[in-house]
């Protein structure tokens, strides 16, 4: 029996399903699409054509496995998917974990899994699905920070926001730039999601968190460095950003967050490895050359 994926063919979820074959799992890939149905397969998984919030197919394809990693997490397709999920594996020895995020937290300079939720609009909507989770057993919850690497993610928009513009361009930062953003490595973020699906004691949240936690000013002051933008960095009013950006997802991009990802070390051997999001800037892995014309799912 194989693991059931959502989110296979995207920024996040190809590199969970990389790392579970290179484990030894078998998955079975569900998908929307033949396009992203060609993306698994190539990697070594078996597609499943179908929508995350069909509750016949998910019920069905959750059934005929051994466990569920579900990235592929939306307000319409949890509310259908995850009591879906939920039906299919009960009364079986079968895995779940769900996809959580950052942004629920709130504003926190000490952000735990014990903190409370302060949601805003753009993430309000996890509660109802993470609770569900939360009362099942042989289930857990990974809660990524801001995802970095492999030249995509959110750190991705304010490198493109500064490029070429005018004679002297500048790095728009969101807000005064002041906030911290808590940050994650791409490989430890998919690293952490095998961790809790192997791990069959693991059970309730974990952020998914290095315990870096730069300001966004640092961020793009770095980016400004990396590639000599000669304007440096231009910091703007939060309701400029909101103008900008839309109210809803800069309103997140504002909250000034840290973490440490501690129980997730603690409990799980969980050692995030990769390099910071300092230096991953740095080191030139974002280059403009690179910028893709898809936008990669932040997961936050």
């Amino acid at each position: 029996m194989s693991i059931l994926l959502t989110g296979g063919a995207g920024y996040i979820g190809s590199a969970v399903l990389e790392r579970l074959l290179a484990a030894g799992h078998e998955v079975s890939a569900l998908v929307r699409s033949p396009e992203n149905a060609a993306i698994v397969e190539a990697a070594g998984a078996t597609a499943i054509i179908g929508a995350a919030d069909d509750a016949e197919i998910v019920r069905a394809a959750a059934g005929a496995a051994e466990g569920v990693i579900h990235l592929a997490s939306s307000p319409a397709v949890d509310a259908v998917f995850v009591p879906a999920v939920l039906a299919a594996i009960e009364g079986r020895d079968a895995r779940f974990v769900h996809t959580g995020g950052i942004w629920i937290y709130g504003s926190g300079d000490d952000i735990t899994e014990e903190s409370p939720f302060q949601p805003l609009p753009i993430s309000g909507w996890r509660a109802e699905g993470q609770a569900l989770v939360n009362a099942a057993p042989n289930t857990a919850i990974v809660a990524p920070g801001v995802v970095y690497g492999d030249g995509s993610g959110i750190v991705r928009g304010l490198i493109d926001a500064g490029r070429g513009i005018g004679v002297a361009p500048t790095v728009p930062l969101v807000g005064d730039g002041s906030q911290h953003w808590t940050t994650v490595h791409l490989d430890d973020i998919t690293a952490l999601f095998v961790l809790a699906y192997e791990n069959r004691s693991a059970h309730g949240a974990y952020i998914g968190a290095s315990g870096v936690n730069p300001t966004v000013r640092e961020l793009g002051q770095a980016i400004a460095a990396a590639w000599n933008i000669s304007g440096g960095v231009a910091p703007e009013s939060a309701e400029a950003s909101r103008e900008r950006l839309g109210a809803a997802f800069a309103d997140a991009l504002l909250l000034d967050q840290q973490a440490s990802g501690e129980r997730a070390r603690t409990e799980l051997g969980w050692a995030p490895a990769g390099a910071s999001v300092l230096d991953e800037i740095s080191s030139g892995s974002y280059a403009p050359s690179l910028v893709a014309d898809t936008a990669a799912e932040s997961s936050v």
